[in-house]
């Protein structure tokens, strides 16, 4: 049986049992709980290879294409996308929620009394929200000690120390270039086999990590938020499914293959709600079922697991105007715009902060003049923030992996799709 069927299955497992947990309570509930160190376990495992292997796959690519130009084509290629696409999101959870109008389901009282249960984690957004500087985030892509940005995740910090290094490599003279080529080779080779060896766990950790989340996750503040709940995951599917395969389709990249090569990445990515976690499986997939060169996937994806943001923008632009018709704050054209263009700066600001999610949808609030009534509003979806970032970020990571697709299709590389 194929990995990705297993992972399926741990999935579909994880889902009943996690609902079935919730509803039952009592001993099964603590079972399903008891059992959620083993996804953590997964995660911690799959995301100690990621600074070894972004490091090592990057100077490898960089170093093999010798023209630094070369490099700069593909990041403005990628660049370029991700602007594209996150744009596009945003749009979308703008239409969806003016379309649909989620907020005129909502009471006051029954708004008041859910935005009382998280109210902490409103205040505690808007005080994050204060630090929170895109230009400062940009300053902060140079780093100032490329192992200090290793030791912290800061991916954007190590890619741009790593481009620097593998350029600097480029043009060395094959006696002195060579040795250290081969050696990162050689972690590039043993990160990978470590990704095979933790990958056996994934379906294990799947149904376990979806089956907490679930069992955690309460009912009643899904059936009080559900036309919001669904909407964000209608949203999320649309530009997956649709937006995404209609650009795989225009590029020439069979829409069909595509997802039977990638699925096991986006799965992966839907259970631990995390991009980075999901770095390895992206590359691994990306390059060995897909057929992307190293050049390709070894910037674009590490670049793309910290900026290009699909999913999460949808659901800012999507959550602000739920938000705002929550408190019958007028929204007009200008507005619009400014959800747009704020959702998708936003998505890139979270980058890195504790809490993004919450903390970059209060900056768009505060940006159409939601003032004191944006932290409550964050309280509102704050309980919910955990079930629907499993949905944003596989939106996320299959907007990565479309991107490699792309930018290789328009580099002249043949894929297997």
């Amino acid at each position: 049986m194929k990995l990705t069927t297993k992972i399926l299955i741990g999935l579909v497992l994880g889902i009943v049992s996690g609902i079935v947990a919730q509803a039952v309570g009592g001993v099964a509930l603590s079972i399903v709980l008891a059992l959620e160190p083993i996804g953590t376990v997964f995660i911690r495992l799959i995301s100690m290879v990621v600074v070894p292997l972004v490091v090592a796959s990057l100077l490898l690519g960089v170093a093999s294409v010798g023209d630094v130009r070369a490099v700069g084509r593909i990041g403005g290629k990628a660049l370029g996308y991700f602007l594209v696409t996150t744009v596009i999101a945003a749009m979308i959870g703008l239409g969806l929620g003016l379309a649909v109008q989620p907020g005129s389901s909502i009471e006051s009282d029954q708004r008041d009394a859910i935005a009382a249960q998280y109210s902490d984690r409103g205040e505690e957004s808007a005080e994050r929200a204060q630090t929170v500087s895109l230009m400062e985030r940009f300053v902060a892509i140079i780093p100032r000690n490329p192992v200090a940005a290793a030791a912290n995740m800061d991916l954007l910090g190590l890619i741009f120390a790593t481009l620097a290094f593998g350029a600097a490599l480029s043009g060395l003279p094959a006696e002195r270039r060579e040795p250290v080529v081969a050696f990162f080779g050689g972690v590039n080779a043993a990160a990978a086999v470590i990704v095979d060896w933790v990958m056996k766990l994934a379906p294990y950790a799947v149904f376990v990590l979806i089956a907490g989340a679930l069992a955690r996750f309460g009912a009643d503040l899904l059936q009080a938020l559900l036309v919001y709940s669904v909407l964000v995951i209608a949203g999320e599917l649309f530009h997956t499914f649709v937006v995404l395969s209609g650009m795989l389709k225009l590029a020439g990249i069979s829409v069909r293959t595509f997802w039977k090569h990638v699925a096991a990445a986006p799965i992966l990515a839907f259970s631990t709600a995390s991009s980075n976690a999901t770095l390895p499986v992206s590359l691994e997939v990306a390059e060995k079922n897909l057929g992307v060169s190293n050049e390709v996937a070894s910037f674009v994806l590490p670049v793309a697991a910290t900026l290009n943001m699909n999913g999460s923008a949808l659901y800012k632009a999507l959550t602000a105007v739920f938000i705002a018709q929550v408190y019958g704050v007028p929204l007009g054209g200008a507005e619009y715009v400014v959800i747009i263009v704020t959702a998708t700066l936003a998505a890139l600001a979270g980058v890195g902060v504790p809490g993004s999610s919450l903390v970059t949808t209060l900056i768009v609030l505060t940006a159409i003049g939601m003032g004191a009534e944006a932290a409550a509003g964050i309280a509102l979806v704050a309980g919910l923030d955990r079930f629907l970032d499993m949905f944003r970020t596989g939106t996320n990571i299959a907007g990565d992996l479309t991107a490699a697709a792309i930018v290789a299709k328009s580099q002249g590389e043949t894929l297997n799709a």
